[in-house]
């Protein structure tokens, strides 16, 4: 398979599964309205879980749950504040996609 460029001039190269697996991966993590509202309100400021229960109007465990979720994928980290952890985005490209994608839905 020959290399191509695409539109920003970048080699695109044949996709092996492991990157397959973490682009597919990522699309399923932003199918999800939780985690899109999560990631959303995260992309504002940090939070801690109770926070993001609060705002969101969910169960602490369900925030939980999501949470662990997005960082498997690398998308949200956290910060250790004595016996609280504040989470924050971890992935500046993945933070504007989801931006894009809004932009587009919210677009007339």
């Amino acid at each position: 398979m020959e290399n191509t460029e695409n539109k920003n001039n970048v080699p695109c190269e044949h996709l092996d599964e492991e990157t397959l697996f973490v682009v597919s991966q990522t699309f399923k993590a932003l199918s999800d309205p939780t985690r899109i509202r999560i990631l959303h309100l995260l992309s504002q400021k940090e939070c801690a879980v109770s926070e993001i229960a609060e705002a969101l109007g969910l169960l602490q465990s369900t925030v939980s749950h999501q949470l662990r979720f997005l960082k498997n994928l690398r998308l949200v980290k956290f910060r250790r504040a004595g016996t609280t952890l504040y989470y924050s985005h971890d992935d500046e490209h993945v933070m504007d996609l989801l931006e894009q994608a809004i932009h587009h839905a919210c677009h007339d």
